[in-house]
């Protein structure tokens, strides 16, 4: 198998559910690994590729509850599906607005189960393409120097070489320079170019624009 195929991680504590589970997942061809506790989904994770978790609410040292918090207040969004014997209405409304991808109770429906679980993994899988993107353009853009950075801020604000120029107390010449050269550094050919690498990047500017 790919190291890129979507893996997805089931978490529960008794043998018996994650040996059903990954039974039926890997009737489908899915790739699976399954974890009795979250501290060792955590050792096996890799955030950067794409997949989902299936996990109960009770669980033997963390919960479900509390991984999947800790997960998204780490800017991780790995599709979660709860799937568990302890579910109730408060809990179930409380994981779905903060972000989990589904929540049901044992036992599920098989179909309904693998659909959701291949939505899941199309939406991480967009997401990934996504994150890797964005990584990509905003390496362009670590090579820039202090004062390049300040540029680009002042390009972004909109700000002319004139301008910028006085801004800084240096020639004109001297900022079509920076100019010239975070565009060779970025490798894009226009300013239009350059923003819009810039906003898929993600990057912050550090100059004030002010």
């Amino acid at each position: 198998m790919s190291e890129l195929e979507p893996t997805i991680f089931i978490i529960d504590g008794d043998a018996e559910v994650r040996q059903v589970l990954r039974r039926l997942l890997e009737s489908v061809r899915l790739r699976v690994e399954t974890c009795m506790t979250t501290q060792a989904f955590l050792e096996k994770y890799v955030s950067s590729k794409p997949g989902c978790v299936i996990l109960e609410v009770r669980l033997p040292d963390m919960s479900g509850v509390e991984l999947h918090r800790r997960l998204r207040r780490d800017g991780n969004r790995i599709p979660m599906i709860f799937l568990t014997e302890h579910g109730d209405i408060p809990t179930a409304v409380g994981t779905m607005r903060e972000g989990a991808f589904d929540f049901l109770q044992k036992p599920a429906n098989e179909q309904y189960l693998l659909d959701q679980v291949q939505a899941a993994i199309a939406q991480d899988v967009r997401n990934c393409r996504k994150d890797a993107e964005r990584r990509a353009a905003g390496a362009r853009f670590e090579g820039l120097s202090a004062r390049e950075r300040d540029v680009l801020a002042e390009i972004v604000a909109g700000k002319t070489n004139k301008q910028m120029a006085h801004r800084f107390g240096i020639a004109v010449k001297t900022v079509e320079f920076h100019r010239a050269n975070i565009m060779k550094k970025a490798g894009v050919d226009s300013l239009v170019e350059l923003v819009c690498l810039l906003l898929r990047s993600g990057w912050k500017p550090t100059g004030d624009c002010g």
